[in-house]
């Protein structure tokens, strides 16, 4: 889609980024220490660290990601608010006060605790640095995605603005200014979504939901032998007929113009509904409903087919509670649209269908994860895989256990945790409104699903999608530092000065940190481009399923198990970091992004969680046991 700049969009943009930047120069000044860099000096206060723990949680995934998922598979995305939050109690109860006890710096800090142990330390830093760039692709992708429409810039460009920007954040302040960022933002973004959901209520189900919105037309046609022989429309000539077993796809011309159309049955006669369609031709050219996309005709869709309030067919509900909402949608048809991507005539096509969906099937699951009809083996073991990995993954992010090391006391780190969880929780409920608020008010890109939110604060103004778009832009630059300040502490504090015992001075250590985010921030603008046409949230919960499988069982068992030993911990974080990593890599998704034919991966899951993280935890205990008598290792001094 073609986005027009606005400049109260810029205006606000830059006074965003002025505003981080300027936190920046001013904590800048007060981190020449090394605690001070990396922990803040352990003196943030519980009820600004909890704010900052959900303004590091919510980030481009949870805020771009779930709302874009829900938009287009309904209560599926929602799936991923309930794991995401759930993943807290885990924190709570388990991790957050012994944590806070254990460490100083670094997520190889407190696993290193008890023990002396260089393979530890190295393991630990190397799986913080996989987690964080795992969980920094996602980021890097939404940066891209929310710069587009903001400043009307091609998606590397915004990919490489924000690496830009959080590189100076990170290698200038560290942890106090990443926190105060979070902090900010992490409010702003809660304020502002529940304003979004406001107006939302406030305007209600309208169909069409505007004026503005294109009118998919209708055609008349006989079906001879399973192909179209004739049209009951004089302007469109035929041109060419795709068939599969997910359907028919008719291609028409109209003064020189060619558009596809999907092929319908309706009471014993046949209609062709007009389809969105993106075609690369034999050329190379990519043309958008067979025109160049400067000529914009591709359109933001999202609408109700039929409105049922009391029963009875409706134009338009009118103002509406939180329930009512949801109780319209259950009983009433909603227009979505499905992607169906083949080869035609050299030519490589996306076609975008209208997929009339019933409103209690998308406020159920299964729209996207198949657990009942169409439901095979492997996609059932895939969703409990998802489900496992993010029930597990939050307490096991590096740069979320590196938080509890910016507060004074472990009273303080379980505040901050049950702060966290309430703002965390009042935010997932939000998403679900503005995730199927895109899907009926023309709120959705089909191209693009991270930007659902955005686009839905569009239909209520440029004033509102400006400060929505930018608070996105600050949401992915608090969650990057963050993510920097984890891996530049593995680099610079685990590896170099830890592992490899390289003399540095406090000054040192920080500007060894200082470079390593430089260097981590880099990758990090490299892999956002690369990655830029998969859903945030799906990324993201890849990063939640290396860190369960690499890191949880080391620190469960650390924290609960006497038997746990040096080289128990290495293994575990190995085996379980490489087990979810080469499923990763042989999984459907990678294939897709590898040019190969996604049901030919070699593995079909697209979450390895269910295999990983036991093997994580088997290796562990397994390896405990056999190295006791020289596993309790030296006692650290």
């Amino acid at each position: 889609m073609i986005y027009d700049i606005s400049p109260i969009a810029i205006v606000i943009f830059i006074i965003f980024v002025l505003t981080v930047l300027g936190l920046s120069f001013y904590f800048a000044r007060k981190s020449k220490s090394a605690s001070g860099y990396y922990a803040a000096g352990g003196q943030i206060h519980w009820a600004v660290n909890g704010i900052a723990f959900a303004g590091d949680y919510l980030s481009a995934a949870s805020f771009l990601g779930i709302c874009g998922m829900i938009a287009f598979y309904g209560y599926d995305g929602f799936l991923y608010s309930v794991g995401y939050l759930a993943g807290w109690v885990v924190a709570l109860f388990l991790v957050a006060e012994p944590f806070k006890r254990l460490g100083k710096y670094t997520f190889a800090d407190a696993l290193d605790s008890k023990f002396n142990s260089p393979a530890i330390k190295l393991t630990a830093a190397i799986s913080t640095l996989v987690v964080s760039i795992f969980y920094l692709i996602p980021q890097m992708v939404g940066a891209g995605a929310i710069v587009t429409p903001l400043l009307g810039l091609p998606h590397w460009m915004g990919v490489v603005i924000v690496g830009s920007i959080v590189i100076f954040i990170v290698a200038t302040a560290g942890m106090t200014s990443t926190t105060y960022v979070q902090f900010i933002k992490g409010g702003l973004l809660i304020i502002f979504s529940f304003v979004l959901v406001f107006l939302l209520l406030g305007k209600g189900i309208s169909n069409p939901p505007s004026e503005e919105y294109h009118k998919f037309i209708t055609i008349n046609s006989v079906v001879t032998g399973g192909k179209v022989t004739s049209i009951d429309n004089p302007d469109y000539k035929i041109a060419g007929q795709f068939d599969d077993k997910s359907g028919s796809f008719i291609k028409l011309e109209k003064s020189g113009i060619f558009s596809w159309w999907k092929l319908t049955a309706k009471d014993q006669s046949f209609i062709l509904e007009e389809a969105l369609s993106v075609v690369i031709d034999k050329d190379g050219k990519k043309l958008y409903n067979g025109e160049p996309k400067e000529a914009r005709k591709f359109f933001q869709v999202g609408s109700a087919k039929k409105i049922i309030v009391d029963g009875k067919e409706v134009d338009k509900t009118g103002p509406v509670d939180l329930f009512q909402f949801i109780t319209t949608i259950e009983n009433s048809e909603i227009t979505r649209f499905t992607k169906k991507t083949f080869s035609f005539q050299n030519e490589k096509v996306n076609v975008y269908y209208q997929n009339v969906t019933k409103g209690s099937d998308i406020m159920k699951p299964g729209l996207y994860y198949k657990l009942d009809e169409g439901a095979t083996f492997w996609s059932r073991l895939d969703f409990i895989s998802l489900m496992i990995a993010l029930f597990l993954g939050t307490s096991a992010l590096p740069h979320i256990l590196i938080r509890y090391y910016t507060v004074p006391n472990q009273r303080a780190a379980r505040k901050s945790t049950i702060v966290a969880i309430a703002a965390i929780g009042f935010f997932y409920i939000l998403t679900l409104f503005m995730g199927v608020g895109a899907m009926v008010n023309g709120g959705m890109d089909v191209e693009n699903s991270n930007m659902a939110a955005p686009l839905l604060a569009k239909t209520f103004g440029i004033t509102i999608f400006s400060i929505i778009s930018a608070i996105a832009f600050a949401t992915i630059l608090g969650t990057v530092s963050g993510l920097i300040v984890a891996a530049s502490g593995a680099v610079a504090h685990d590896l170099m000065d830890k592992y490899k015992k390289i003399k540095m001075s406090d000054k040192g250590k920080v500007t060894a940190g200082r470079i390593s985010a430089i260097g981590v921030g880099i990758i990090a603008i490299i892999l956002g481009i690369i990655f830029e046409k998969q859903n945030v949230n799906f990324l993201v919960g890849l990063a939640f399923a290396i860190a369960a499988s690499a890191n949880l069982p080391a620190i469960i068992m650390l924290l609960f198990w006497k038997k746990t030993t040096a080289k128990g911990i290495a293994w575990g974080i190995t085996v379980g970091m490489l087990a979810s990593l080469i499923i990763i890599l042989f999984s459907p998704t990678l294939y897709e992004i590898y040019g190969i034919d996604p049901a030919k991966a070699i593995i079909p899951l697209q979450n390895p969680g269910i295999i990983s993280i036991p093997l994580g935890f088997i290796t562990l205990v397994v390896v405990s046991l056999l190295t006791q008598q020289n596993g309790k290792t030296e006692p650290k001094k």
